[in-house]
């Protein structure tokens, strides 16, 4: 790339910056007396000589590069342009934006789980947050062979170790197999941990990793399906009991805000209504109990109303 003074000023920029990609090469070109260089909202420039770095450009605007970026250049600050001497140079964009991606395991993941010798196929699904941390690194890494760099490959990466991560942050602590949303959280940090550190490697943060859900197969959703069912019919009696109580101990049967509140009191209303008048049908089918013997006199009364000896009224 030649720097040359009686050729028509360009522009330095990265028209087509996407979320899609972290860092973009402007090469091959030549930078002319009177070039501008452009730099957007979300983006980094860094001037580059013979792979290394002169100047890291972040504030965003329009700049002359003859006045305003030469001048702050490492060795290229004595430079001035009217040479007609060629000069090699590169300008590296970097997008500064915190990137989201989305991830999903390739295949099933067996997992060790009681009473299943071949193990528990699971997938996991979730999102991830990456941005460029260490630019020298990066240089070092990847832009000294790479035109570019796009969140696909930042996501292949990461989807190569994903497996063999779960696999071992799932196995810690004797998790339950067939509960793993309930950890999900505290698997997942530990993968983001271990992600950031490999990715840091290449000049790459990994600054959250999120697990959405885990899918299990379908025979095992079916079983925890009919397990719940099962639990809960168990229970309906208990839950009806402690209801009805509750809403006993608060005088507020029938008093709910909403159209389902007052539903849930009529039918604990209901359900108390029916217990009393099983409970008054009880004691009226119970037959009265009456005196062996008279209290006044001690003849056996034989289940009669008054005593056949003194006439005293039984019962």
């Amino acid at each position: 790339m030649g720097l040359f003074s009686n050729q028509l000023a360009n522009v330095i920029e990265w028209p087509e910056a996407s979320d899609s990609v972290l860092f973009w090469k402007w090469q091959n070109k030549e930078i002319k007396k009177g070039s501008k260089l452009i730099i957007r909202p979300g983006q980094d420039a860094i001037f580059l000589y013979n792979g290394r770095i002169e100047g890291i450009f972040e504030d965003e605007g329009s700049f002359d590069v003859d006045s305003e970026i030469i001048p702050f250049l490492s060795t290229l600050k004595s430079f001035k342009f009217g040479f007609n001497n060629p000069l090699r140079a590169e300008v590296l964009f970097i997008n500064t934006k915190e990137l989201l991606v989305k991830w999903g395991t390739k295949n099933a993941i067996n997992l060790p789980a009681p009473g299943l010798p071949g193990g528990m196929p699971i997938r996991a699904f979730g999102t991830f947050s990456c941005k460029i941390a260490e630019h020298d690194v990066l240089i070092e890494k990847l832009a000294g062979i790479r035109q570019t760099y796009t969140v696909a490959d930042v996501k292949e990466r990461i989807i190569s170790n994903l497996d063999q991560l779960l696999m071992s942050w799932i196995g810690k602590e004797g998790r339950d197999m067939f509960n793993l949303q309930m950890d999900a959280a505290k698997i997942a940090d530990g993968i983001c941990s271990d992600l950031d550190m490999d990715m840091r490697k290449i000049g790459i943060s990994i600054t959250d990793f999120n697990i959405e859900s885990f899918s299990y197969p379908e025979e095992i959703k079916k079983m925890q399906e009919k397990a719940a069912a099962q639990a809960m019919v168990s229970d309906m009696n208990k839950y009806q009991q402690m209801a009805v109580s509750d809403a006993m101990s608060k005088g507020q049967l029938g008093g709910g805000s909403s159209v389902a509140g007052d539903m849930v009191g009529i039918q604990m209303g209901m359900a108390m209504g029916q217990q009393m008048v099983q409970q008054m049908q009880n004691n009226q089918s119970s037959p009265m109990q009456r005196a062996k013997f008279c209290p006044n006199c001690g003849t056996p009364t034989n289940g009669a109303k008054f005593c056949s000896n003194c006439g005293t009224k039984l019962g």
